[in-house]
């Protein structure tokens, strides 16, 4: 029987992957990517050549009974990267890992690199309760999950696009009052990692003079 290892990765700073996920990355048999090309430059930064296999949202539904099976019959160790942070969380993973399990086939996590947790922490708003929204609904479902969260008392985070950070900004304000606090966070761990401490009409009025750019987490505080 084989076994599946979930391995962080940097989100930004290449000097945040672990001494472990890069031991884990030299000896496993396989690394499964969500992008080898992505991943392949991080590899060669590492100068680790495993051999490498694609798994990513448009194929994981397809591929992950084949690599079930693999595992099931083998002794080999396959490990699971995404293009940044730790995978299954807003990434592809969490399929493979439950199918793994079901087949008692033995999972492994390690710990490290996720964006929401050092923004949390950094925003400054209570981080001892928190629930984690990831991506909102582009459009459909979009208001109704954001309503559904009016009476939510703990600590919010939130991941978006600069696309649509000032259009959460002004819907989160329209739900929870223009006066809620927020921090959003940008490019964390990157060389222009920044992060917008105030109300969400602040931040958003911010966001409207500055033009988004990056990848964000949203931090709003709870009711």
């Amino acid at each position: 029987m084989g076994k599946l290892i979930i391995v962080p990765t940097p989100v930004g700073n290449l000097e945040d992957i672990t001494l472990r996920a890069i031991n884990v990355l030299k000896n496993c048999d396989l690394i499964l990517a969500e992008d080898t090309r992505t991943s392949g430059k991080l590899l060669k930064h590492l100068e680790i050549d495993t051999p490498k296999r694609s798994y990513h949202l448009h194929n994981e539904h397809k591929i992950v009974e084949q690599l079930v099976n693999e595992l099931s019959h083998t002794d080999l160790t396959f490990a699971l990267v995404s293009d940044a942070g730790t995978p299954a969380i807003s990434d592809p993973g969490f399929l493979l890992v439950r199918a793994c399990i079901e087949n008692e086939i033995e999972v492994e996590t390690l710990p490290g690199a996720t964006a929401f947790v050092p923004a949390l922490v950094n925003s400054g708003l209570p981080c001892d309760r928190f629930v984690f929204e990831g991506f909102l609904p582009h459009k459909k479902g979009r208001k109704k999950r954001i309503e559904a969260l009016a009476e939510e008392t703990k600590t919010m985070i939130f991941y978006e696009s600069p696309y649509r950070v000032v259009k959460a900004l002004k819907e989160f304000a329209a739900i929870f009052g223009e006066e809620r606090k927020c921090s959003v966070s940008r490019e964390i761990t990157k060389l222009y990692e920044e992060t917008i401490r105030g109300t969400l009409t602040e931040v958003r009025i911010h966001f409207e003079k500055k033009a988004p750019k990056g990848e964000f987490v949203i931090i709003v505080e709870g009711k």
